[in-house]
């Protein structure tokens, strides 16, 4: 059996695809494409009774939707990852199987989630759809995302060793 896609497609392919994404949601469905809110609502929904006011809410209203978007992210990989015959990248580089390495994914994780909650939004969020609303705190942000993730590559090359290309 050939597979069918063997590459990732081209950025010039896909960028406006996803650009286009961004409208066609909210001419279909009202909302922008967005994670980092989904996290909130799946602690509310598995912590009902949890006590902390900031998970207090009826997210089946509010957030349903979020959560199975993330679901429809990670279900799509999945079947592209079948579709490519396991040629795709792997969840964890060799490198990372270690303690230090597991400790840099955690803190990082910890960091991005806290930066995303404190920036009012995650990458997506604020540069996808931010940036295609012509939102100045986002395009503000995705700055920081990106000089904040090239800063955080120049570290963990520096402390697992290795090259800066």
């Amino acid at each position: 059996m050939d597979v069918p896609i063997t590459d990732p497609l081209p950025w010039y392919i896909a960028g406006p695809l996803l650009g286009l994404f961004v409208p066609l949601m909210l001419l279909l469905t009202g909302k922008e494409p967005g994670v980092s809110s989904s996290f909130r609502h799946a602690c509310a929904a598995l912590l009902p009774k949890s006590g902390l006011d900031y998970f207090k809410y009826d997210w089946l209203k509010t957030g349903l939707w979020q959560i199975l978007f993330v679901v429809g992210i990670l279900l799509g990989g999945t079947l592209v990852q079948f579709a490519l015959g396991g040629a795709g990248v792997p969840l964890f580089l060799p490198e990372n199987l270690t303690a230090a390495g597991l400790a840099v994914l955690f803190g990082g994780g910890i960091l991005v989630g806290f930066g995303t909650r404190y920036a009012d939004g995650c990458t997506s969020g604020h540069t996808i759809s931010g940036i295609s609303n012509l939102s100045l705190p986002s395009v503000v942000a995705s700055i920081c995302f990106i000089l904040g993730g090239t800063a955080a590559s120049f570290v963990h090359r520096f402390a697992f060793g290795g090259t800066i290309p």
